[in-house]
């Protein structure tokens, strides 16, 4: 099937279930549809062959399983795929969201830019008009203070006049367009630092928010509910952990709590908490960036102070830079702010995709559970530090095992599954325990692997392409591992757009050994062919007398006598219509009706009849 066919058929398919499934009252988005198609596919037990066309039997399945696993709002499996959905498509790294961010604002600014560059103002309302479009821009891309406030814009005025009086307007519409966009920059950080040094002074900042108090108050808060929202995902984690680790030695156990999907609702707090940890990491991020930033706007400020002083004048060469230098650290405030806002939505919006573990898993039920097991929970950081052993290198002389001692970047190398340990995830057909690195790491075809035990760590290394094909085959019937465990090299139709850009960028060997190697590219750039070029100087020649003779040549037309005074001809004629006329009265004429009585029809004593003829008609003059 062509490539251009088969999507059609496939955004078919994902419209039907996307329909089938708001005929049930249950709204589902095209990319979580997508995924579980895809899910659903992959899955070997519904017996989809991908190297086979899907006729319309393969297609009224596919569609009725799709359907009936999105309806299904009690399977924590349901909810943790749209939880990755929804962090795919709503999360991105700093400097990505920072960028994005960037281009929205210029986007917003462009309409007014343009309204200023292309001014072609003559006249003194025109000027004063293009005047107040500048003091609007200003304040537009400072964000500092609503255009509409007159007190914010007398202030902005104030300040854009001490440094680009009006009569220089003149001047500024001379420039190119490019000269005039990025002499508009260049006005607003210069007025945006005034009017930050004024606000520091106490003579002005109208409409200016207290940006480093805000995020004092804001980044402790936020990392406060995140820290409180990890601890109970983490707590809730262990729960099911230790109940799993019980059941995995009884089998008689594990049947009886298989409707319970222990396991789904493990992979989904844990995917919970990884994304939980990521967006902690953004906001220390942000917290530490804001730290460094408060300390350099004090001493930009301290050294304006130091600059101005008491004095009447100041030259612009020394005093400019240190404004433009105090705005762009308070935009860098204005992006933090907006940042730790995002990030906040997100992690609240994260909390609506763990519902169904208050529905399956009460605190009664699990306090039952724990009891029932005889089960203790044990945070990660304290599970396979109760024995300090570690792998022998002697017992391996094929495999490379990696230690803290021995490598300089340990602790920054990515390790395969999000850290938890592949042989008991196969081994106990899909139990998620963390690994433990201090027992040594796995590097098995440039890739590494941590384990919970030594003993698991050494049947791993035994036959680590057995485990990792079980671990690939795990991942088919439950698709929101691939995503859990980063299987998407596996699985690269599914891989998240978000992480297929950092693939590369978070991919980090260790320094133990390195091999360099260089290519040069044959053609860099791509062919291109000019069908106008000639390299023949006499085929040039010959081109420039050709042209040279159409200069002395004349168009000449002609008319014959068949065609003189020949024109199109066209009439109109009105179309019938129809006429009636009236009379000023209406008259009518009638005659009187004949009634004529005939008497004695009914005989009488005599044997013969005799009638009567009677006119009973009344006289024309009488109706």
């Amino acid at each position: 099937m062509p490539p251009t066919q088969a999507e059609s058929v496939i955004k078919n398919i994902i419209r039907e279930i996307g329909q089938e499934c708001a005929s049930h009252g249950e709204i589902a988005s095209e990319t979580v549809v997508a995924f579980m198609v895809k899910a659903v596919v992959l899955d070997p037990s519904n017996g989809f062959n991908m190297d086979r066309t899907l006729i319309k039997t393969d297609v009224q399945k596919l569609v009725k399983l799709c359907v009936a696993r999105l309806l299904d709002n009690k399977n924590p499996s349901l909810d943790t795929i749209k939880m990755q959905v929804y962090f795919d498509m709503n999360y991105t790294s700093r400097e990505d969201f920072l960028e994005e961010h960037h281009r929205v604002l210029e986007s917003r600014l462009g309409i007014i830019s343009r309204e200023i560059t292309d001014n072609r103002a003559c006249g003194r309302e025109e000027l004063e008009n293009l005047y107040r479009k500048i003091v609007s821009y200003v304040l537009l891309r400072s964000g500092l203070g609503s255009p509409t406030d007159i007190k914010i814009v007398r202030e902005a005025t104030a300040a854009l006049q001490s440094v680009f009086p009006q009569a220089e307007l003149a001047t500024f519409l001379t420039l190119s367009k490019k000269d005039k966009e990025r002499q508009l920059k260049e006005l607003t950080m210069i007025v945006t630092g005034i009017r930050l040094f004024n606000r520091d002074c106490g003579k002005g900042g109208e409409g200016i928010d207290d940006l480093p108090a805000i995020l004092h108050e804001a980044i402790p808060a936020t990392t406060h509910h995140i820290d409180s929202q990890l601890q109970i995902a983490q707590d809730q984690a262990f729960r099911y952990t230790a109940i799993l680790e019980k059941v995995t030695n009884n089998p008689l156990m594990a049947k009886e709590l298989q409707p319970y999907m222990l396991k789904e609702a493990l992979y989904n707090v844990r995917q919970y908490e990884i994304f939980l940890q990521t967006v902690l990491s953004d906001i220390i991020t942000c917290a530490e960036e804001v730290e460094m930033m408060v300390k350099q706007l004090a001493a930009q400020l301290e050294q304006l102070k130091m600059t101005v002083k008491s004095k009447t004048a100041v030259p612009t060469s020394q005093v400019f830079p240190i404004f433009i230098a105090l705005a762009s650290l308070w935009m860098s405030f204005q992006d933090e702010t907006v940042l730790i806002s995002v990030l906040s939505n997100l992690t609240t919006n994260l909390e609506l995709f763990l519902g169904t573990h208050e529905l399956l898993f009460p605190e009664k039920v699990m306090q039952g559970l724990l009891r029932w097991r005889h089960r203790e929970k044990r945070p990660d950081k304290n599970r396979g530090t109760h024995g300090k052993e570690r792998v022998q290198l002697a017992d391996f002389r094929t495999q490379e095992w990696l230690f803290p001692e021995t490598t300089a970047n340990f602790n920054k190398l990515l390790i395969q599954y999000r850290g938890f340990c592949g042989y008991t995830f196969a081994a106990t057909d899909g139990l998620l325990l963390p690994g433990n690195p201090a027992i040594g790491i796995l590097k098995y075809k440039e890739k590494y692997y941590t384990f919970s035990t030594r003993d698991a760590a050494y049947s791993f290394a035994e036959n680590p392409d057995h485990y990792i094909h079980l671990i690939k085959e795990k991942a088919k019937k439950n698709a929101e591992l691939i995503q859990l465990l980063e299987l998407h090299q596996q699985f690269e139709t599914l891989i998240p757009y978000s992480q297929m850009r950092d693939v590369d960028k978070h991919y980090i060997k260790p320094i133990t050994k390195c091999d360099n190697g260089t290519q040069t590219d044959t053609h860099i750039l791509p062919p291109m062919t000019l069908r106008s070029y000639e390299w023949n100087e006499w085929e040039l020649r010959r081109k420039a007398i050709k042209l040279a003779n159409l200069r002395q040549k004349i168009t000449h037309s002609v008319q014959t006598d068949l065609s003189h005074m020949r024109r199109d001809n066209s009439s109109q004629v009105y179309p019938l219509k129809e006429a009636s006329t009236q009379s000023k009265r209406e008259g009518s004429t009638r005659v009187p009706r004949p009634q004529i009585f005939i008497a004695g029809l009914r005989g009488g004593q005599s044997k013969t009849t005799y009638g009567v003829k009677v006119n009973l008609t009344r006289a024309v003059d009488e109706t």
